[in-house]
């Protein structure tokens, strides 16, 4: 979707893995710039350099010349699945920008929403397959 509210133009994406989910916004500006949940930025909402390389991953790997300021709503999940569910937002997004970005995303397999999700537990056993121990006598 692309807006245009006082000459602010963007480009709004939902990206999801496992149960997080991340509605992002992407703004062309001067410089990068991430603000997470209104108030943090990428540095402090993800603590790890692997999690925060993650996140910008897309941006990196897409090389569209010019740069964007993000804009991210994140709820559900673990903190792993947060930073994934942002980087297949902003991959969403940067195709509404630029369609020949496309390809580089889809090779990474960041266009793709990994659907994997945790087994249920079932009654009876420990886990979702785990089975209580057994023994002969």
């Amino acid at each position: 979707m692309v807006k245009d509210t006082n000459k602010n133009k963007y480009y709004e994406a939902v990206g999801r893995r496992k149960t997080a989910t991340a509605r992002v916004r992407l703004t062309e500006a001067k410089a990068n710039s991430f603000v997470i949940n209104k108030d943090k930025d990428c540095d402090s909402y993800f603590d790890t350099k692997e999690l925060r390389d993650i996140a910008h991953d897309a941006l990196i790997k897409s090389e569209v010349a010019t740069k964007f300021s993000v804009s991210a709503l994140i709820n559900g999940g673990g903190i792993n699945g947060q930073a994934e569910a942002l980087r297949h937002g902003i991959s969403r997004a940067l195709v509404k920008f630029d369609e020949s970005s496309r390809g580089k995303l889809k090779k990474e397999g960041f266009l793709k929403r990994d659907s994997r999700m945790k087994e249920r537990k079932k009654p009876g056993l420990k886990k979702a397959r785990k089975a209580p121990q057994w023994s002969k006598r």
